[in-house]
């Protein structure tokens, strides 16, 4: 025991637990030095505002950042953007990120997904308006005919044009319903009367 002792005191002991003690620290030294080059440590890049930009105008402008991208699924059309541009992005532009992140996109379809006219012939006006409403159609307006169900529907136009439930139109798409007034023409009264 007492020669362990000794040796703790001893200058060998002494050289040897310093040497050590520098060894330690020339290793953490390197080792934070080669952490900090390899992992761009405070090296920090702007993400830019891709919002409106093609595909093509974000792809170049990515590579000059030195991030990375993935563009995902697009979302439902958004007339306040151009087609095929970028609506969305992940992280937004302003934040700050390490070079060559990937940044998440998504774009902007061609156009609205088309919708199917639902059957609201004889159907009143309201429920018809409502029903269109539900699958994404506005009424524009409304015109009158000679018929006897008052407020009932009759027909459907759009653009001018007649068209049937089960006809493919574009989400929002404006569209004009042709209703009965409530009366009669004489000529269908008099085949009304003679039947």
């Amino acid at each position: 025991m007492r020669h362990f002792f000794n040796f703790l005191r001893s200058r060998t002991f002494l050289i040897q637990l310093v040497l050590a003690f520098v060894v330690t620290v020339v290793l953490v030294i390197v080792t934070l030095r080669w952490l900090n080059s390899s992992t761009n440590h405070g090296e920090f890049v702007e993400v830019p505002d891709f919002a409106k930009m093609s595909v093509m105008d974000m792809r170049s402008a990515i590579e000059d950042a030195g991030l990375r991208y993935e563009v995902l699924d697009s979302a439902n059309y958004n007339p306040n953007y151009p087609r095929f541009s970028i609506i969305e992005q992940d992280p937004k532009a302003g934040t700050k990120v390490k070079e060559d992140r990937k940044i998440y996109f998504t774009v902007n379809p061609s156009g609205y997904k088309k919708v199917t006219v639902p059957n609201i012939i004889q159907v009143t006006q309201r429920n018809a308006s409502s029903m269109l409403k539900a699958v994404g159609l506005d009424v524009q307006r409304v015109t009158y005919i000679d018929e006897l169900g008052k407020d009932m529907v009759y027909q459907i136009k759009f653009k001018g044009k007649y068209i049937k439930p089960g006809d493919k139109l574009p989400k929002t798409s404006k569209i004009e319903l042709v209703c009965g007034n409530g009366s009669i023409t004489e000529r269908a009264q008099v085949k009304a009367d003679s039947e």
